[in-house]
């Protein structure tokens, strides 16, 4: 075990205590102020589709989104409070929320599933880039269940304006877009992208395209290719990528709804990291319909949602290809918004219910057509659900419910397993409340919410019938096709204050499983290590806070932002997750730990900046035989300017300075910190990237 991974016992102490005083001041915020500010993050209570949903949910867009953007999904959401990132090298990073990892965190693309194998193994990047990204939500808590069982973690839905929604554009017709370039940072990044839009009040045609390239990581420490390989300076080995694609829809809108469709492709290109002379070539297809009618009987609306997806990757040693990963799929989804209803004393009820279906076929070959982790397989579900809002005078109730039936099959004998089919009937049901006590106009004072959820989850694929060698993590994964149905009761509990412009609130969460499929180690002495899928009992829990104070700019600067000394924001939040194996008394692997950030956000006039740290404590709550990582505090700043032009024509110019001390730290959330140990590549040293964009 290096140096770098040694616990500061002294730092670790003094952080905990630290830490435990300001957790129960960090508050959840909802931002509302001017466009200069730097990374803007949106606290809201809807679902998805603005249905009115009690659950918190974050939401980026706009120039918070462009300023926020990594390379990766997971990079890009990082350090939002309960967001983690796995950060398997620069070039794939799934989010993990609560500390929830894997397919327990479903990420859809608007609205519909990504039918990726990203869930699969940490080193299967997800096809979805932020560059042509328009808004990405998060939703926690119980209305994931609108959007699929297994979402016990959370969704994160990436949204774009493939298929418009609302009219743009009036009857004379229109032309909009944007286009963005970006250099910089630690992989060296060369990236552009593309949006432009045009019609009328009738028909809206969309096409975008991105192209992305990085060189290899740049880190505060001398890398080897593999342990004993050359030297490759301070630069992790084999973590260059090469990404493109493009999409082109098309709408038909009308007085009652729409109709539309889009077809997307991403291609990328990149090095795994943990093996140096293996690369993954990638490939992504999509096609999506649409269409919402208005005013259908008793529903306020109904929406259907087709997808079919085709994705593919080609695992290669050098330029021979190794093995192959296809994952063909296809899912639909039915959902009507119903007519509210007014009751007795001003009470009001509405909901949605719906039906969803999805299947896959996922096959992984070696290049002689055996069967690889494991045999080829099929997976189908068909859901129905429904939650529904009772909007009261002090607040709201809410009551959901979700049944599936699923199927998970085995298509070939694998090492000795016999092709079978496995059937699963998980149900979900959820309760919440909100209690409003806020008053007057500007909405002042408190908000508490509460929810309770049961959960079911039906194991995947792998985690019934894996059998065979998992290079991302160097271990051999043995499933279990007897698993059950994973079980457990979430309850969250949130209060959050306003006023003025100051905000402060804290959300505390606790899951308990009766039965969680873990990865277990069965036999740690063979080579590779044996590890096999089994359920036990676990138990999560933990706080998420933001606070907001505004230090310079007062009252009246919120409504006059370009005031003589501008506006100045102190930004606080801090997270903390403890999961527990129960049955064998011990810590669950790649939890985040204990984190706290501060931010100074200043805007005046076109500019605005930021600065601030995040700042990490030591994880040293990990099973027997695993690492521990020390603490760490990065430092970063960021500035911004926009400028109009030509009438409607809008500038964003900015800059990004992240880990502004060159510290070396390692992120708890990565496997590789475990796999590759001595040689496991550090979080990205000092960077600077810039950036400009330009809409119309």
């Amino acid at each position: 075990m290096t140096h770098v991974f040694q616990r500061s016992a002294v730092a670790a102490a003094a952080y905990s205590f630290f830490s435990l005083s300001l957790g129960n001041v960090f508050a959840q915020t909802e931002h509302t102020d001017d466009v200069h500010r730097l990374d803007e993050v949106t606290i809201t209570a809807r679902s998805l589709e603005g249905g009115g949903l009690l659950v918190p949910a974050q939401q980026l867009s706009g120039a918070a989104l462009t300023q926020r953007q990594g390379s990766t999904l997971g990079e890009t959401l990082d350090s939002l409070p309960g967001i983690a990132n796995s950060a398997f090298g620069p070039n794939v990073g799934r989010p993990i929320i609560r500390g929830m990892e894997g397919d327990r965190t479903r990420i859809l693309q608007n609205s519909g599933a990504s039918m990726d194998v990203s869930g699969l193994s940490n080193d299967h990047a997800v096809p979805i880039d932020p560059l042509t990204t328009e808004r990405i939500e998060v939703l926690r808590g119980p209305a994931t269940l609108l959007y699929g069982g297994s979402a016990i973690g959370g969704v994160v839905n990436v949204i774009d304006n493939r298929i418009a929604r609302e009219r743009t554009f009036d009857a004379k017709g229109g032309v909009m877009g944007k286009a963005e370039v970006r250099a910089g940072g630690a992989a060296d990044e060369r990236s552009t992208g593309a949006m432009v839009e045009a019609g009328d009040d009738k028909v809206v045609l969309h096409i975008d395209a991105f192209d992305r390239s990085t060189q290899n990581l740049r880190v505060p420490k001398d890398m080897t290719c593999g342990l004993g390989g050359p030297s490759n300076g301070r630069r992790v080995c084999n973590s260059a990528s090469d990404s493109k694609g493009g999409a082109v829809g098309g709408t038909l809108l009308f007085d009652r709804g729409y109709l539309g469709a889009s077809t997307s492709e991403y291609r990328s290109t990149y090095g795994t990291v943990a093996e140096p002379g293996v690369t993954i070539g990638l490939v992504r297809r999509h096609h999506a319909m649409e269409g919402l009618l208005r005013d259908v009987g008793a529903f306020e609306s109904v929406k259907f949602q087709l997808g079919n997806t085709h994705y593919s990757h080609t695992e290669f040693a050098g330029v021979h290809p190794e093995s192959t990963f296809s994952n063909r799929g296809h899912d639909w989804r039915v959902e009507g918004r119903e007519q509210a209803m007014v009751l007795s004393n001003g009470m009001q009820l509405n909901g949605t219910v719906g039906i969803q279906h999805e299947q896959n076929n996922l096959q992984a070959k070696a290049e002689d057509g055996t069967n690889t982790l494991l045999p080829p397989t099929r997976s189908r579900s068909t859901g129905v659900f429904t939650y529904q809002v009772l909007q009261t005078s002090w607040g709201q109730l809410s009551a959901g419910a979700r049944a599936e039936d699923v199927e998970v099959a085995s298509l070939e004998d694998h090492l000795g397993s016999l092709a079978q089919t496995k059937k699963f009937k998980p149900l979900n049901f959820a309760l919440g409340a909100m209690r409003n006590l806020r008053a007057g106009e500007a909405q002042n004072g408190w908000q508490l919410t509460t929810n309770l959820s049961a959960s079911q989850r039906a194991p995947k694929d792998y985690e019934l019938f894996a059998h065979g060698d998992h290079a991302a993590t160097g271990t051999y994964e043995i499933g279990q096709s007897s698993l059950n149905l994973e079980k457990g009761t979430q309850l969250d509990v949130g209060g959050e204050w306003k006023q003025g412009p100051h905000q402060f609130g804290i959300t505390g969460f606790a899951s308990q499983f009766s039965n969680f499929i873990s990865l277990q180690a069965t036999n740690a002495a063979a080579s590779p290590p044996e590890y096999t899928f089994e359920g036990v009992r676990a138990r999560f829990y933990g706080i998420e806070s933001t606070a907001k104070v505004r230090v310079v700019g007062g009252q009246a600067a919120l409504l006059s932002p370009n005031a003589a000394h501008g506006v100045m924001d102190l930004e606080l939040r801090a997270d903390v997750v403890r999961a527990k194996d129960l049955t064998h008394a011990s810590d669950l692997p790649r939890i985040a730990p204990m984190r706290m950030g501060a931010d100074a956000v200043w805007s005046r006039h076109a500019w605005g900046a930021r600065f601030g740290f995040m700042h990490a404590a030591a994880q040293n709550r990990v099973p027997d035989g695993n690492i521990a990582t020390v603490g760490h505090t990065l430092w970063n700043a960021g500035i911004n300017y926009h400028a109009h032009t030509y009438g409607p024509t809008h500038w964003l110019l900015f800059a990004k300075l992240d880990n502004i001390t060159n510290k070396l730290a390692y992120s708890s959330t990565s496997v590789l910190t475990q796999t590759m140990r001595e040689n496991a590549p550090p979080i990205a040293g000092r960077s600077l990237k810039v950036g400009a964009q330009v809409s119309f």
